[in-house]
Parts: structure tokens; C-alpha cells; sequence
């Protein structure tokens, strides 16, 4: 476990287009937090890392946004508004796992359908400071845990 303390956008927008450098083909980021929490912002940065920020948008209607860069394939999705795991294997969300690198906003909604390799960043505001997001990154699987163990470096 490793907690990134974020003390405005650009930070969260740095940490995440570092963390997209160290992703691979197959790799999923769950982003869980309360609205206005920053996982929107991170998925920001993260898209950065290909050059892809211009194009994001919140995918809460459409559920998911593909994008492609260099040959890998992005996905964003969101599930918050997913009346339950079933809707989500009605649209195929499991193919995205294996066809590119997921980022999944509210992903602990599914957590149980995951595969068994991925990253659980919790998004948490602070009391005092507007600013500041308290980002708490759990890996699942030996590899991802490698891509943590160099963020905190």
C-alpha cells in the first residue's frame, strides 16, 4: 500500500501520467471515491501520458470511452450509474480487460467480477484543505506491485 498525498490538480494529473508510463496491455486502475473526490482529474493525467487529455470526458452516460494511441488501446469507464454486474456483462465490459489498459471510475461497484491483477487507488478530500486528495494505491498481483513499490520511489 502506498498514499499519495496531492496537494492541487497538477499533482494528481503528474502521479497519474506516471503511474499510465508503467501500465502494460491487460493492466486495470480501479478509481473509488466520493464524487469530486479527483478521480476525474487523475484520469486526466493519466490520459495525458499518450497525449489524450484534450479528449476526455466523463463517460457516465455512455459507460465507457475508447481511445487509441501508439497501438494500445485506453479505456474509461465509468459504472456508477450500472443498476448492477449483470448490465455490465450485457455490454461486454469484460472484453476491455483483456483488449487494452482500463481505467474504471467507481470500480469497486464490479471489484468481484475483476480479474485478479489490478490497482485500487481510494480518493479521499481533506477536512481542512479543498486542495489537498489523499490517494491510497493497493495492488493486486506481483507485477503491479513492482509499478507501486517504483511510484513511491
Amino acid at each position: 500500500m502506498f498514499e499519495f498525498i496531492s496537494h492541487n490538480e497538477t499533482e494528481t494529473k503528474r502521479i497519474a501520467s506516471t503511474l499510465a508510463s508503467k501500465l502494460e496491455h491487460g493492466d486495470i486502475v480501479v478509481l473509488s471515491g466520493e464524487l469530486g473526490s479527483g478521480k476525474t482529474k487523475f484520469t486526466e493525467g493519466f490520459l495525458s501520458y499518450w497525449g489524450l487529455e484534450d479528449e476526455i470526458s466523463s463517460p457516465t452516460f455512455t459507460i465507457v470511452n475508447e481511445h487509441k494511441k501508439d497501438n494500445t488501446n485506453i479505456y474509461h469507464l465509468d459504472v456508477y450509474r450500472l443498476a448492477d454486474m449483470g448490465e455490465f456483462y450485457s455490454i461486454g465490459g469484460t472484453e476491455y480487460f483483456n483488449t487494452g489498459i482500463c481505467v474504471i471510475e467507481w470500480g469497486e461497484l464490479i471489484e468481484d467480477i475483476l480479474p485478479q491483477n489490478y490497482i485500487k487507488i481510494s480518493f479521499s478530500k481533506d477536512e481542512n484543505n479543498d486542495s489537498i486528495r489523499y490517494l491510497n494505491f493497493k495492488a493486486y498481483g506481483e507485477r503491479l506491485n513492482d509499478v507501486i513499490k517504483e511510484l513511491e520511489q
